[in-house]
């Protein structure tokens, strides 16, 4: 489908209004002026958030934009309380953090089933009961059930990936994705085959971590040339950044840097985080030009590995690798 990842929303939410009270007067032969017994309002429904790890994306909130819950019944005779307002549950996928018009955070969904009140529902007003008194005993009085104000919110996914794939287009970011777990991304000899993040998760034994295949950076993404730093917030989320480079690169350092510094130019943090430098397809190079490689990279205080996604070579290594620097984060 195309554009079926959206992992940022804006959409309206409105609480429900508290119910009135009740003004009723009991009467019966014995009882000519009546006795106050007009209930309380029913309380407005809440507006909840609530993770769902069986979500990905936040598409299914596209076509729907209004998000009123329902407000609360009217008191009754007799002292009977309204019925409350049903609740209304939005479901997003996890990673995603819920701003206001102001672009201030109200909260983030990290876990599954993780839930969080956005907007509280009105109280319901007291009914002519609550009114009565030694002084006035037949209260002609009751409360309005409070009001409440919609507001306009952004919703914005962050994956929650452990593992994030950085490279240039065409590095081997989605065949590596592809051997490694059982994803199965569009593949193609062309820039931007990947238009949108993909996951995949890489077993090992009884455990497993989960891997973000992030859309092709190039230079000035943070300025928003190729496809921007629409999906650079992704990045936030990972523990490790694994940075791919294809051994057919002429001036792979310079490549290298240039990564680096659209990370840095987006988000200082993202630089202080763990990383691991990759040659892909190295059934295409010598031992030769492996090791003019390790100078290069040695030099720039970076440890790297050499793997062949195609020949499926080093993929052993690399996922040690990767588990063994999760397990020390």
């Amino acid at each position: 489908m195309k554009n079926s990842f959206i992992d940022v929303i804006k959409i309206y939410c409105k609480s429900g209004d508290g119910g009135s009270g009740c003004i009723h007067f009991y009467r019966d032969k014995y009882i000519i002026k009546g006795v106050p017994d007009g209930g309380k309002g029913g309380k407005g429904g809440d507006i909840i958030i609530k993770g769902n790890s069986h979500i990905n994306t936040l598409l299914h909130l596209k076509y729907k934009k209004h998000w009123i819950a329902k407000s609360g019944s009217p008191g009754k005779g007799n002292n009977i309380t309204g019925a409350n307002g049903k609740n209304l549950l939005i479901e997003v996928p996890l990673g995603t953090v819920i701003k206001n018009e102001e672009k201030n955070i109200i909260t983030e969904i990290t876990k599954d089933f993780q839930n969080k009140i956005l907007f509280k529902g009105g109280k319901g007003g007291n009914g002519n009961i609550f009114f009565k008194n030694s002084i006035r005993r037949s209260p002609y009085i009751a409360q309005s059930g409070i009001k409440t104000k919609g507001h306009w919110i952004f919703l914005e996914l962050k994956i929650l990936a452990d593992v994030g794939l950085i490279g240039f287009p065409n590095a081997g970011k989605s065949t590596l994705l592809s051997v490694m777990t059982k994803a199965k991304p569009k593949i193609g000899n062309y820039s931007f085959t990947t238009t949108k993040p993909q996951l995949g998760v890489v077993k090992m034994d009884y455990n497993s971590f989960l891997i973000a295949d992030i859309p092709g950076i190039i230079k000035d993404a943070s300025k928003g040339v190729g496809l921007g730093y629409f999906f650079l917030r992704h990045i936030e989320r990972n523990s490790i950044l694994l940075f791919l480079i294809s051994s057919d690169i002429i001036d792979k350092k310079k490549q290298y840097l240039i990564l680096l510094n659209e990370l840095k130019k987006f988000n200082t943090k993202l630089l202080n985080k763990k990383r691991l430098v990759v040659i892909s397809k190295s059934d295409l190079i010598n031992n030769e030009k492996k090791n003019k490689i390790i100078k290069i990279f040695l030099n720039l205080k970076e440890n790297i590995l050499f793997i062949s996604s195609f020949k499926k070579e080093g993929l052993f290594d690399l996922k040690n690798k990767l588990w063994n620097l999760l397990k020390k984060n």
